[in-house]
């Protein structure tokens, strides 16, 4: 779905900044559905403000053709027809070793990485790419299942989960000049207390890389302060606790309080009534949801209801930068989270170095 808002708005209090940084250290982007109209308007505006050098996945006749049509230049854009390149056979010559490695049945490599989500995949995972942003053609089960096979898990973490930034315009006082972080909006259905905890700790490292203040997270319920009992808010006063500690251990800069509703987290008028003494006081700027219903829901809500500009599901717990965006994703949704990807993968330099 296209937007009548433009791509880019230099306004933006939260992406501005960014892509400035990333005018002084531009990085590589792979779009594994690159023959989309709103990707190549996407690409287009990356390379126009020398942020990203984008580089888009599927048949080269199409994607010039599209090109032509829509009057877009593709100086500096990237295209690669998978089974067409010059590192096919390398590719799959290194999905073999890997499923090897594994012990599990090798099916045709070739047919395999001809996929362009599993090819981009490859690129992100060998260092051909810096980050990389798809699912707007393919449906999210393809898109996640290519992701999670070929990509690394973050050492130390046993599972992956999701993030998003949620920027609200019309509501600037809410989060961090408007924005807030949602989590987990896209792969874990129930989170145990672990992965509630571990997606606390995960979502507030992404939003201190990315916002200019500390990350002050909620962990969200139905109850704020035990006004409700049940086993689903002691799961998330579990997880509080949990998630303290491993930032804690982590250094991970954050403070965190939790269950709370979310009019508790996000306004200070009502968090001095059912909260007088968090330390949160009304001003979170990252919000963990009990679970994926929930999450899922209210970034929809946010997007559908009150205009809010979502970034796209930016993937966690894995060794490489990547996000999802939906198939109804606006451009400037698409340009959002490609920015964020970009500005991850400066963060993800000290892992693949260690590696």
């Amino acid at each position: 779905m296209s937007s009548d808002s433009p791509i880019f708005d230099a306004s933006d209090a939260f992406l501005a900044p960014l892509v400035q940084y990333l005018r002084r250290h531009p990085k590589r982007i792979v779009f594994p559905d690159g023959n989309d109209p709103r990707i190549l308007r996407v690409a287009a505006e990356l390379v126009r403000l020398e942020a990203v050098a984008p580089i888009l996945l599927g048949r080269r006749e199409e994607i010039h053709a599209m090109a032509r049509n829509l009057g877009i230049k593709l100086d500096f854009i990237g295209v690669i027809e998978p089974e067409q390149s010059t590192d096919f056979t390398l590719f799959c010559e290194r999905y073999r070793k890997v499923e090897r490695y594994r012990r599990v049945k090798v099916v045709d490599p070739g047919e395999v990485m001809a996929k362009p989500a599993y090819y981009g995949a490859m690129m992100l995972q060998y260092g051909y790419a810096d980050g990389l942003v798809g699912g707007n053609v393919m449906l999210p089960a393809a898109f996640f299942r290519a992701l999670f096979h070929m990509i690394k898990r973050m050492p130390g973490l046993d599972s992956a989960g999701s993030c998003m930034p949620v920027r609200l315009p019309l509501r600037p006082g809410l989060g961090t000049q408007g924005t807030l972080f949602l989590a987990d909006c896209a792969v874990i259905p129930t989170p145990t207390v672990s992965q509630l905890a571990m997606l606390a700790v995960e979502t507030a490292r992404v939003a201190g890389g990315l916002l200019d203040e500390t990350p002050r997270v909620a962990m969200i319920s139905f109850s704020t302060r035990g006004s409700a009992q049940n086993v689903s808010t002691q799961r998330v006063i579990a997880a509080t606790s949990l998630a303290r500690d491993r930032a804690r251990q982590q250094l991970v800069e954050m403070e965190i309080d939790g269950e709370m509703e979310v009019d508790a987290a996000i306004n200070p008028a009502a968090a001095a009534r059912k909260a007088p003494n968090s330390i949160l006081a009304g001003r979170a700027n990252v919000l963990i949801f009990p679970d994926l219903n929930a999450a899922h829901s209210a970034y929809q809500l946010l997007e559908w209801a009150a205009g809010a500009q979502t970034g796209g599901q930016l993937i966690l717990g894995l060794a490489r930068p990547a996000a999802q965006v939906s198939r109804v994703s606006s451009e400037n949704t698409i340009f959002r989270a490609a920015i964020a990807t970009a500005m991850r993968s400066i963060a993800y330099r000290e892992v693949i170095e260690n590696e």
